[in-house]
C-alpha cells in the first residue's frame, strides 16, 4: 500500500474524499470512537485508503506530503493549504449541483433554482457526449471551450442572480453560498484537461465502506484500522482497474514474504496490469 501511495503522489491528479467509520476503544467500555477512512485515488488508476482518527487538516496532510498536482475535493475545508506549493485544488460540481437540486426537492415549482439544475446538467452532458464518442482528453478540452464556458458563464449570472432573491437561511441561499465561493475551484476543469467535472469515483469507491458499515458494524481496534485499509485499498484498485482481485493475489502472493523492498513498486494493482495489458 506504501508503494500505492507513492504511485499516486508521483501523478499529476489525485481525487480525496473521507467517511466516518466507528472503532472500538480500551476506553469506554461499549462505546466506539468515530474514527475516519480517507481515500485517495487517480481515475484510472490506483485506489488508496488511509486510516485515521481524526478528521482534521492533519489528516491528508500527512497522506499528500508535498503533492504538486491537482487535487480534486467536495470542498472540504481541511484540504484547504495543504501539499506543495504549485498543488491546484479544484471542486466538484456533483456537490454544486446536488445543493441546488435539495433546493428543488423543497420547491418543485421555484423558478429560480430550476433553471440552475438545468443549466448544469447541461455541463455535464458536454462530458457525457466527449465518453459516447470515446473523445481524446484533448478533444474534450477543445469541446468544453467551446461550449462548457458560455455555460459557466450564464451558471454564474443565474446564481448569483439567486443570492440576491434567496432568503439568508434558505436551501437555496446555502447552494448559493457554496458554488459561489468554490466558483474558482469549480472552473478549474477549463485550464486542466484532465480534470473531470465530479469527485464521483472517489464517492463510488466509498460504497465497500457503507457496506462495512452495516456488515462488520464497527473496526476492532485502532490498531485494526490500517490492515482493513490496506485491503480495501487492493480491492478497489483492482475493481477500479477491471483486474480479478482473486487472479491478481494468486499471482503475488507467493513468496511476496521473501521479495526484496524494490520489488514492490513492480506489484501494485496498476502496475500489474500496466505490465499484463
Amino acid at each position: 500500500v506504501a508503494a500505492m501511495r507513492r504511485e499516486l503522489i508521483s501523478g499529476s491528479y489525485i481525487q480525496a474524499d473521507e467517511t466516518p467509520v466507528d472503532v472500538q476503544t480500551r476506553e469506554g467500555r461499549g462505546q466506539n470512537h468515530q474514527a475516519y477512512l480517507w481515500q485517495y485515488s487517480r481515475p484510472g488508476g490506483s485506489v488508496v485508503f488511509d486510516f485515521r482518527l481524526g478528521r482534521g487538516r492533519d489528516e491528508p496532510k500527512g497522506f499528500l506530503g508535498q503533492f504538486e498536482g491537482i487535487l480534486q475535493t467536495d470542498g472540504y475545508a481541511a484540504y484547504d493549504q495543504i501539499g506543495g506549493t504549485r498543488m491546484v485544488h479544484a471542486a466538484c460540481w456533483a456537490h454544486a449541483r446536488r445543493q441546488f437540486f435539495e433546493a428543488v426537492q423543497l420547491n418543485p415549482r421555484d423558478p429560480v433554482a430550476t433553471p440552475i439544475v438545468e443549466r448544469m446538467d447541461e455541463l455535464f452532458a458536454v462530458d457525457a457526449e466527449a465518453r459516447r464518442r470515446a473523445l481524446s482528453v484533448a478533444a474534450r478540452h477543445v469541446r468544453r471551450q467551446e461550449r462548457a464556458k458560455p455555460l459557466l458563464e450564464e451558471i454564474r449570472g443565474n446564481i448569483e442572480a439567486a443570492q440576491s432573491v434567496a432568503l439568508p437561511a434558505s436551501a437555496l441561499s446555502k447552494a448559493c453560498h457554496y458554488a459561489l465561493t468554490l466558483w474558482r475551484k469549480l472552473t478549474r476543469f477549463l485550464e486542466y484537461p484532465e480534470l473531470e467535472l465530479s469527485n464521483n469515483l472517489a464517492e463510488n469507491s466509498m460504497r465497500p465502506v457503507a457496506l462495512g458499515r452495516k456488515n462488520w458494524i464497527h473496526i476492532g481496534s485502532p490498531q485494526a484500522g490500517p490492515k482493513v485499509a490496506a485491503i480495501l485499498s487492493v480491492v478497489e484498485s483492482c475493481r477500479r482497474l477491471k483486474l480479478p482481485v482473486r487472479d491478481y493475489l494468486a499471482a503475488v502472493l507467493p513468496g511476496f514474504a521473501d521479495l526484496p523492498i524494490r520489488r514492490l513498486p513492480d506489484l501494485t494493482p496498476a502496475a500489474w496490469v500496466a505490465q499484463h495489458s
